[in-house]
């Protein structure tokens, strides 16, 4: 099986790429072990840019619409909704199941297997299949999540965080009919609880924290949140992610490049993973088309730069003792509040 590139990781942000790549009309193989739609802790809510993108690939997966974000603690409340188009909230099995649907549309080859082994050769790269094959090809894209194997074989692991500062998410889902088109964040005193409409009879509730981090635990300490989820049924087995920030000392090693959570990852409290995810995707397949990774690393640095500034800071502030100001702040200055919102959706 021949191909110009080769996709390691077939989850939403490496099914972009098969996607990406078959638009411009490169043979491309998807490496992935899993079968089916894949499901992973997230918030599930796709903002403005996210869902433009998704749309400009041909990707129009069913969900609630999301009008904005709002930001609530046990004294204040303060909304955005955005200027210009609605976002959307997924299932993130569904999204899998659209963008895959997709992807076998147009060609993209797929092998289910685990890559065991990678060599750079001078003209390309060899992978070593879990099934005993070999595939070469003259590129290959990482988009293996935030434990990226091939960021590991290519010696791009960054340095770890420290165990006490690490934040970790856990998402359950809830059948009851949404109470607001927006995206509810919820902040505790140890914990963000992200609310977000996924389907007309179903909430997705996410909370980011330190451990040890449990879902119900956070809700049971949101009065507001915990009432209207009394009694109500959960419809999804608590799923976890994390640690949350990895790093990666560069985007490229000769052949390879990495995309999405494998390139390296901040934090979810923005909820911008997937339209930072598909916007890598993009450029990283223009790259490929040109042979310049030095082209990769300068896209990469600027479609993840508000991104990384922004939940760094926001992040560093959560974490500090003026987290108890974070909301009552933002409520007193929703201008600011809200052209934060919309530097992040778009």
């Amino acid at each position: 099986m021949s191909a110009q590139v080769i996709v390691v990781g077939g989850g939403p942000i490496g099914l972009a790429c098969a996607i990406e790549a078959r638009v411009d009309g490169m043979e491309v193989v998807l490496v992935e072990p899993r079968v089916g739609p894949i499901d992973k802790a997230c918030g599930e809510g796709l903002m403005p840019g996210a869902l433009a993108a998704l749309h400009r690939i041909g990707v129009d997966p069913a969900g609630q619409r999301l009008d904005g974000i709002a930001y609530v603690d046990s004294s204040s409340r303060v909304e955005h909704r955005f200027a210009e188009r609605p976002g959307r909230g997924v299932r993130r099995t569904v999204l899998h199941q659209a963008l895959s649907e997709r992807a076998a549309e147009l060609g993209a080859d797929r092998i289910h297997a685990k890559v065991t082994g990678l060599t750079q050769q001078a003209d390309g790269v060899e992978l070593t299949l879990s099934d005993g094959q070999t595939l070469r090809a003259p590129w290959v894209i990482g988009a293996d999540g935030l434990h990226s194997p091939v960021r590991r074989m290519v010696g791009l692991e960054g340095r770890a965080q420290a165990g006490t500062r690490r934040r970790f998410g856990v998402r359950k889902h809830f059948a009851i009919e949404p109470w607001a088109s927006l995206v509810e964040v919820h902040w505790s005193a140890g914990a963000e609880a992200y609310v977000t409409p996924v389907d007309e009879k179903t909430v997705g509730v996410a909370v980011l924290g330190s451990r040890p981090l449990d879902l119900d635990e956070v809700i049971a300490g949101i009065p507001e949140l915990a009432a209207r989820l009394d009694g109500v049924d959960a419809v999804s087995e608590p799923r976890g992610a994390g640690p949350l920030l990895q790093r990666a000392r560069s985007r490229s090693a000769g052949h390879v490049l990495l995309v999405g959570d494998a390139s390296g990852y901040v934090d979810a409290l923005t909820g911008e993973g997937m339209r930072v995810g598909f916007a890598q995707a993009r450029a990283a397949i223009a790259a490929v088309r040109a042979g310049n990774t030095e082209q990769y690393e300068r896209a990469w640095r600027a479609t993840t730069r508000d991104f990384r500034v922004l939940t760094a800071a926001l992040v560093m502030a959560a974490r500090s003792r003026y987290r108890p100001r974070i909301v009552p702040t933002a409520a007193r200055r929703p201008q600011l509040f809200g052209s934060v919102v919309e530097r992040l959706s778009h």
